[in-house]
């Protein structure tokens, strides 16, 4: 099975616009949150691969802003692990307000080396998230 994990956040008002509503930007931040989190319930150091010269970084990402999220909303971001490639790592990242899906994102993570080459993922990686 591979990886699956949840983050939880409140929207605070540096997030919001004049009108209350979630910047479209700010939603990017939230799924990178969500992202960072996920790896590290998996165990993936990420300190440790950046010292070693390895970087991941996103290479696409598919966005859908399907509903507003507002100032002081309990929002949850569900990123699951869809695919595990040589070098890349396919995740599919939902945010919601209560069982309601505000926010759709597939996105590509690569690693690289510090030439900004793709990196074949570890063996160790592969199964911490669950190839």
């Amino acid at each position: 099975m591979l990886k699956k994990s949840s983050y939880l956040l409140r929207v605070y008002y540096e997030d919001t616009d004049l009108a209350g509503i979630v910047y479209y930007a700010n939603y990017l931040k939230f799924i990178e949150r969500a992202r960072s989190e996920m790896l590290k319930e998996a165990n993936v150091n990420q300190m440790d691969l950046i010292k070693r010269g390895y970087f991941f970084v996103v290479t696409s990402l598919k966005a859908d802003y399907l509903k507003p999220a507002y100032f002081e909303d309990s929002l949850k971001v569900i990123t699951e692990v869809t695919k595990i490639k040589g070098a890349s790592i396919i995740l599919q990242q939902t945010i919601f307000r209560s069982e309601k899906v505000l926010f759709e994102a597939s996105i590509r993570l690569a690693l690289i080396d510090k030439s900004g080459k793709a990196a074949r993922l570890p063996a160790n990686i592969r199964q911490l998230l669950g190839s």
